[in-house]
């Protein structure tokens, strides 16, 4: 089936900044197993898979659509020096998908598409529970300080 050539652009950026996400978040993860912080390497790493699983859905409805997934470019990748700027850096990503995906979302609609707009929908879902867990760090940590929000991400 041939796809509207404004959407499959729009998911070829969406696809970009999914790959984008898995390497910044698998980073992250990374630093944070090697710092000692297992819980939260789990929850980054997590993140990261849930990242993976919505870049192969927007491959296989640009290929559906009968486009090219464009797998080789990456927008710039945020690695935080520590773990609030992380943080800081993950949120501000999130915030940016959940932006171009109600654009998108919207460009769907006006273009019919409800297919690609439902499969959208479901993955701007999943980014605002991304969300949500960053905002929850940050107030953990405005309200107990950075140490003892560490203290619990450490392995029992």
């Amino acid at each position: 089936m041939k796809g509207n050539p404004k959407i499959l652009a729009e998911l070829n950026l969406l696809l970009a900044e999914e790959l984008t996400a898995i390497n910044q978040y698998m980073v992250h993860a990374e630093m944070a197993e090697n710092w000692g912080y297992g819980k939260l390497h789990e929850v980054t790493r997590k993140r990261a898979i849930d990242e993976m699983k919505h870049a192969e859905k927007h491959i296989a409805r640009i290929l559906f659509l009968e486009g090219t997934p464009t797998v080789s470019k990456l927008n710039d990748i945020h690695v935080g020096a520590d773990v609030p700027k992380q943080i800081a850096n993950d949120l501000q990503g999130e915030y940016d998908a959940v932006k171009h995906y109600n654009a998108v979302i919207a460009l769907c609609g006006a273009e019919g598409d409800s297919t690609t707009r439902e499969m959208l929908e479901d993955i701007e879902k999943e980014e605002e529970g991304h969300i949500d867990t960053l905002e929850a760090f940050g107030d953990q940590i405005s309200q107990m300080g950075i140490a003892q929000f560490l203290a619990t991400l450490t392995e029992d």
